[in-house]
């Protein structure tokens, strides 16, 4: 009896990780988080984002690991944690070079880094490419990117 009760217990389990796993990433929280200063949610958001079955989710993740390495305390650790998920980030965009999603995170990324990381040189081109791709995107990708070009000097409200 109790083996049966641990197989139904299991098959239930793998059921409920197959479940969650095959998820996609909510975009509207997901902005959210990357827009925050909030350590918190920004550690949620990546763990959300690594259990969801979104194709390209190691770029979703590197941007936030990105945004992340400015909360940390320590040039160290910021450095360690902006280079990982700035690996993240490229090596997804490098066989994904026209996803304008994920141009949009790297364009968010490019324009708050400080400078002397040296990562800005693609802010034109992105800028160019999702403003000709932008009614390609997801509605809450869309959104996204309408609030963030309020304050942005790289999009501006009149390019959507």
């Amino acid at each position: 009896m109790k083996s049966i009760i641990a197989t139904i217990f299991l098959g239930i389990s793998c059921f409920f990780s197959q479940a969650q796993s095959s998820s996609k990433i909510d975009r509207a929280n997901y902005y959210k988080a990357i827009a925050s200063e909030n350590l918190e949610n920004i550690n949620k958001q990546i763990e959300l984002v690594n259990n969801s079955g979104e194709k390209n989710k190691d770029a979703f993740e590197g941007a936030l690991m990105m945004k992340k390495a400015g909360l940390l305390k320590g040039p160290p650790n910021k450095l360690k944690e902006f280079k990982a998920g700035r690996q993240k980030l490229e090596d997804v965009l490098s066989t994904n070079k026209d996803n304008a999603e994920l141009r949009f995170l790297r364009l968010i990324i490019q324009e708050n880094a400080p400078k002397i990381l040296g990562y800005h040189k693609e802010l034109e081109e992105d800028h160019k490419y999702i403003v000709a791709n932008f009614k390609t995107l997801p509605e809450a990708t869309q959104q996204a990117i309408r609030d963030y070009s309020k304050s942005s000097k790289a999009l501006s409200p009149s390019d959507f």
